[in-house]
């Protein structure tokens, strides 16, 4: 057993490492088991690398090197070399070199298998509702009495309403004629000034996206030049309609 004290260091732990990867056979496993036993330096070496690897190994099968390795390896170093502790460390290492690649694939293959198999995170909150998609939308505003008749639609992918004044909205001095979206809780929301006979589109904000839809209503009311100042129709209501889908 002398000779086992006789190790470098680095010999010690390659040993303690091939030991406790289940590497060794025959007559050097039975001489690390023997210093396993007697040595509480080797038997810790061991320990550390049975905690680090070991586990992993049972899930991988075994697999032999070519016969023809240790030959072709022996012939590439010197003739001193062959014979004395280098041919045996670099087999130690060899041998470490086949339980870290068992190990790192039967890791990978397990983190594969944990990934595919867990169960869903109960506690984690479910994933938000897709967006509903705004849809083209039309209303025809007139009202009994007045000449004013509009058409107003929708460009949903443009996010913006179309306002076409077709008959009796006029220029009136001091005076501005403002459009209302009037959704199903009744208070209504300024869309901005109509042009007199030309068309405009209206960018419409993101906060009314989702008042505008189907069975709102628009309405066009006489203000004062600029707008109403209270937020809220002031001057008669010259023209109105429901939107619907197109």
């Amino acid at each position: 057993m002398s000779e086992d004290f006789e190790m470098s260091e680095e010999e010690r732990d390659l040993l303690a490492g091939e030991y406790a990867l289940g590497l060794l056979e025959g007559e050097e496993r039975a001489r690390a088991a023997a210093l396993a036993a007697a040595d509480p330096d080797f038997r810790r070496r061991a320990a550390r690398w049975s905690g680090r690897l070991a586990p992993l190994l049972d899930e991988v099968e075994a697999v032999s090197p070519p016969v023809h390795l240790w030959t072709r390896i022996e012939r590439r170093l010197s003739p001193a070399a062959a014979a004395g502790s280098n041919v045996h460390i670099l087999r130690r290492k060899v041998n470490l070199w086949r339980g870290y690649s068992a190990a790192a694939t039967a890791l990978a293959a397990s983190l594969a298998l944990f990934l595919v198999a867990r169960p869903a995170d109960r506690t984690a909150p479910p994933p938000p509702p897709p967006p509903i998609a705004a849809e083209p939308l039309v209303a025809m505003m007139s009202s009994e009495g007045s000449a004013a008749k509009l058409v107003a639609s929708f460009d949903p992918d443009r996010k913006s309403l179309i306002v076409a004044p077709a008959a009796g909205v006029e220029s009136v001095p001091g005076h501005a004629h403002e459009l209302w979206l009037i959704p199903a809780d009744g208070k209504p929301r300024s869309m901005g000034i109509v042009a007199p006979g030309a068309p405009r589109r209206m960018a419409v904000a993101p906060p009314m996206l989702k008042e505008l839809k189907a069975d709102a209503t628009l309405a066009l009311s006489v203000e004062q030049t600029g707008g109403s100042p209270s937020g809220r129709p002031t001057g008669p209501v010259i023209a109105s309609g429901k939107l619907i889908r197109t």
